[in-house]
């Protein structure tokens, strides 16, 4: 039984053996995660897609280089990524640069709870109005927290992974989904503290 960074070992040496079909399977297969990532750094589809397809463009010319040090995804989530901030800076958007918290803090964040608990709500129209929210909030936030904290709760990443793929600590990483967690939380307290009847 292979597990799934094994599967893409294979499919990344057989494109480095010549076999073009072997990248065309790994564009298949993280083609619309990375989609879904970077759809949350660069607002316009058209846009993200276009970022989408140069990442997978820099990941094929540059795979003689990646080592497998880590796993083939959080290595395109980082060429992603970059390529992502890099297109904001052409376009000549700055990219918002996040505030740090302490991480200890981090540790003992309580509110995230709720973020998690909202998938259960009373009914589909307060479903749908605190997805909206939450999608609202989340686009607001600085791109280093918006990052994280879509790897984290809609890639499901380890802080472990992200670290590696943000190249910065796991302490960074730690700091910033607690404060975009704490961001997001105060947008949906009004929304989640009102009663049922009284939120349309």
């Amino acid at each position: 039984m292979t597990t799934e960074r094994e599967c893409d070992q294979m499919l990344v040496d057989r494109v480095r053996a010549g076999d073009k079909q072997a990248f065309d399977m790994l564009v298949a297969k993280y083609q619309r995660r990375l989609m879904r990532l970077l759809s949350r750094i660069v607002h316009d589809p058209v846009e993200a897609e276009d970022v989408v397809q140069e990442t997978f463009i820099k990941a094929y010319r540059a795979l003689r280089h990646f080592r497998g040090d880590s796993a083939f995804y959080t290595w395109l989530y980082r060429i992603g990524i970059n390529t992502a901030k890099n297109f904001l800076t052409t376009q000549g958007r700055r990219t918002p640069t996040s505030t740090e918290t302490d991480a200890e803090h981090a540790e003992g964040f309580s509110d995230g709870d709720n973020l998690r608990d909202i998938n259960t709500p009373e009914s589909m129209l307060a479903s749908k109005q605190i997805a909206q929210t939450v999608n609202a909030a989340m686009d607001a936030l600085p791109l280093d927290l918006r990052t994280a904290i879509a790897l984290r709760e809609i890639e499901g990443l380890s802080y472990e992974e992200i670290s590696d793929i943000m190249a910065c600590p796991i302490g960074t990483v730690r700091s910033r989904i607690f404060r975009a967690r704490e961001v997001i939380a105060e947008k949906l307290k009004p929304l989640l503290d009102m009663p049922v009847d009284k939120r349309w």
